[in-house]
């Protein structure tokens, strides 16, 4: 069994607040991250270790892009039926209804506005709720009952 033994040392104050952020950030204790540290610092691979991390942070990105991508192409076939469904079934105004249509419109549009506002302050997305909308209707096909 390995023991540890205990060695006190003293940081600068901006360093420590650091070392507790990361500590905390990685749920581990403080003693770890100092030690993983000092052990990072003396070891011979070092520059292979801060490659792997360093790729290993590019691999995160690059699925965070892949996501991204996805929700972006989501969002366009979403817009292009809309518009497409929209362009299709609605029919052309007569002249002397253009004002009263602009007025509804800027109404219908404010309050687009604000339940767009209310939900990006909340952070519900779309794209979110429509993945939690095809899952719960995959449980309930899958679901025999």
């Amino acid at each position: 069994m390995q023991t540890k033994t205990r060695m006190n040392v003293y940081f600068e104050p901006e360093l420590l607040k650091k070392v507790e952020a990361l500590a905390l950030r990685r749920r581990v204790s403080k003693s770890a991250v100092i030690e993983a540290a000092v052990a990072s610092f003396l070891s011979a691979d070092a520059s292979e270790r801060l490659e792997a991390v360093f790729a290993h942070r590019m691999d995160r990105i690059g699925r965070q892009i892949d996501g991204m991508d996805e929700d972006l192409a989501i969002l366009g076939e979403t817009l292009s039926l809309f518009i497409r469904f929209w362009m299709t079934l609605t029919p052309p105004l007569p002249d002397a209804a253009h004002p009263s249509a602009r007025a509804k419109g800027t109404e219908r549009f404010e309050g687009f506005l604000l339940t767009l506002g209310r939900k990006l302050a909340t952070g519900d997305r779309f794209l979110k709720d429509l993945s939690r909308d095809i899952d719960s209707r995959r449980d309930k096909a899958a679901d025999p009952e």
